[in-house]
Formats: structure tokens, sequence, C-alpha cells
């Protein structure tokens, strides 16, 4: 059975998923990782801040880690260097993540490899932000 092609996946996940960790969330305006999870926030989506250097972001409780989130969590958006992706990758397997999204300049394979091996789906080098505004409207 082949894979669907990568745009239609782009875009169930983007109709489907409800809840967004956003890991490398950061409290600083200017960053690409605020910037898109506050343009996550804005869109609908509940999305969760993961970062173990602050308690809040945007007003919303921030978590060390994604073993330390109490709900289930659709999307992992992982905004790290791509040699630090893997241990991230192992925890969406641990909290049953659906998705893992690698943002853009994100490449890991071996992580992504994981990943699909566990059956989550896999996005890797994209933007979800730009993503969205592309395809996420119905």
């Amino acid at each position: 059975m082949s894979n669907p092609p990568l745009l239609a996946v782009v875009k169930k996940v983007l109709h489907t998923a409800r809840t967004i960790a956003v890991v490398g969330f950061s409290p600083k305006e200017s960053r690409p990782s605020n910037l898109v999870g506050c343009y996550l926030i804005q869109a609908g989506f509940r999305v969760i801040p993961v970062n173990p250097g602050h308690s809040e972001i945007c007003g919303l409780k921030c978590y060390p880690d994604l073993a330390s989130i109490p709900e289930s969590v659709d999307v992992v958006d992982i905004f790290r260097r791509s040699e630090e992706v893997l241990p991230v990758v192992e925890e969406a397997i641990a909290i049953k993540a659906k998705v893992v999204w690698m943002q853009q300049g994100v490449i890991n394979r071996e992580a992504a490899d994981l990943a699909e091996k566990a059956g989550l789906i896999v996005i890797m080098d994209r933007c979800i932000k730009v993503d969205h505004m592309q395809f996420g409207s119905v």
C-alpha cells in the first residue's frame, strides 16, 4: 500500500488536529516559535507550550516536557535543533501523540523513522503556520 501524498497528509492533520504541543515555545515575541504558537492559538487550536525554562507563555501554563502534559496531544510541533529532536520524538511516542511535526529547517531522519515505526504521522521540514495559512481553512 502506498503512502498518501504529503500535501494530503498535511491537510488532513490541519483539519483533524485539536491539541498541539509546541516544544521549544519561546516567550520572546520575535522568535519563530512564539509567532507560530500565538498564530495557532488565534487559529483556534488548543496550544500547550513546552519549555522547561518557563511556567507560563502567552498566558498558558507551560510544561517542562511532553510527559508532564496531563491531557492527550494530537500534534507535537518541534522547534528544536535537528540533532535534539530524537528525545522529543521518543517522548511523543510515549505520550501516544498522533503526529510529530518538525518545523521548517528541522530534519532528523532517524527520529522520523522511529516515529513512523511507532505509527505516528511525521511531517518534517515544514512550517505548520505557513501550511495552515495555505491549507487550514475548510
